[in-house]
């Protein structure tokens, strides 16, 4: 499989984790023509300010979304994964209050904002998933936010280790949420909760110190996830990844699809 095949098939399935596409709708999102890009770590893929006219698709690779200070210093407000359509809102704000920065070497499909705005018009159904999906983004950066002004280090380094546990785990990135590659430098870590990276490193060395984590180069091993997830006060629900919250269209009216898990 091509890796704009695979990418845009883990594109499909987030959307379909919340919802609900019929095989036409599907194949449409499958068929999206796109441009590939391979990134170097640390290159910017869209800066602040710039009008695109292309959203951008993690295929491989982390990557953040940042905004920047006037002296250069930069606050991430939000991890990309592969499978992520991390600027999807770009459709209807095409210039950018914000950047897009690949932290390790990352594949990137561009896909043209034209596609996306014509299988929303076709397929309403398409247009809810991304409605949907823009709003997964906007509820991870609020309660980024919370984290940021309200936790103390070793909750704001625990709560990012349970998202992206979390959402590799569900995108087929990683194995389990205990045990995956968070490949971005202890000085990108601290530009997304807000320390330095010697605090980090200190925040890091405690929460090993606790016996709920273990780290061998970029690989993160969850010890106890309870303990963690407690310390983080982490409640996955702002991932809107409980089936109950899926939804179908249906001709005269939208109502829910689902029962549980």
């Amino acid at each position: 499989m091509l890796p704009s095949d695979s990418a845009m098939q883990k594109f499909l399935e987030r959307l379909l984790s919340r919802s609900a596409l019929d095989p036409a709708e599907q194949q449409a999102i499958l068929n999206l023509p796109c441009n590939v890009l391979q990134m170097r770590a640390r290159r910017d893929i869209v800066s602040p300010g710039e009008t695109v006219s292309n959203a951008c698709l993690v295929a491989k690779g982390l990557v953040a979304r940042f905004d920047q200070m006037r002296d250069g210093r930069r606050q991430i407000v939000g991890f990309h994964i592969a499978g992520d359509m991390c600027d999807l809102h770009s459709v209807v704000a095409p210039t950018a209050g914000w950047g897009i920065s690949a932290l390790s070497g990352a594949t990137i499909l561009h896909v043209p904002h034209s596609a996306l705005r014509a299988i929303a018009v076709e397929f309403p159904a398409i247009a809810l998933a991304f409605w949907r999906d823009s709003t997964v983004d906007a509820s991870i950066i609020a309660k980024w936010v919370g984290n940021l002004g309200r936790q103390d280090a070793r909750a704001r380094v625990a709560h990012v280790l349970c998202e992206l546990g979390i959402r590799m785990e569900r995108a087929g990135v990683a194995a389990s949420r205990t045990c995956f590659v968070l490949d971005a430098t202890q000085e990108q870590l601290a530009d997304a909760v807000g320390l330095t990276a010697v605090h980090v490193n200190r925040t890091i060395q405690r929460l090993r110190r606790d016996g709920l984590i273990e780290s061998r180069g970029h690989t993160v091993e969850v010890k106890d996830w309870p303990a963690l997830a407690q310390t983080a006060e982490f409640d996955p629900a702002y991932l809107l990844l409980d089936d109950n919250a899926r939804w179908t269209t249906q001709p005269s009216a939208i109502r829910t699809h689902g029962s549980g898990q």
